[in-house]
């Protein structure tokens, strides 16, 4: 089953989708901007396109991700995000 999520007024939406052979996935779009999001479970997040500064809970400075680089949020933590269309 799919589930769309809206946060910050419609500027950032992610489609979620569960099933029995790969689990809890989701795909998000957003528009430039800088976020500040919460994580219950740990995430691993891939960009896909655009240029993501991520400043990761504990981590002193902030870093750029590309497209398909990864990182990953470890769970109960709060996370900022800043993206860019390149």
């Amino acid at each position: 089953m799919l589930k769309v999520n809206e946060y910050f007024a419609g500027k950032v939406k992610s489609i979620g989708f569960d099933s029995s052979s790969i689990g809890l996935t989701s795909v998000g779009v957003m528009e430039e901007g800088e976020y500040t999001f919460s994580s219950a479970q740990p995430e691993e997040m891939t960009v896909i396109t655009g240029a993501l500064k991520v400043l990761l809970p504990g981590a002193p400075d902030w870093q750029v991700f590309m497209p398909s680089e990864k990182f990953f949020v470890p769970g109960h933590s709060e996370f900022n995000l800043l993206y860019a269309v390149i």
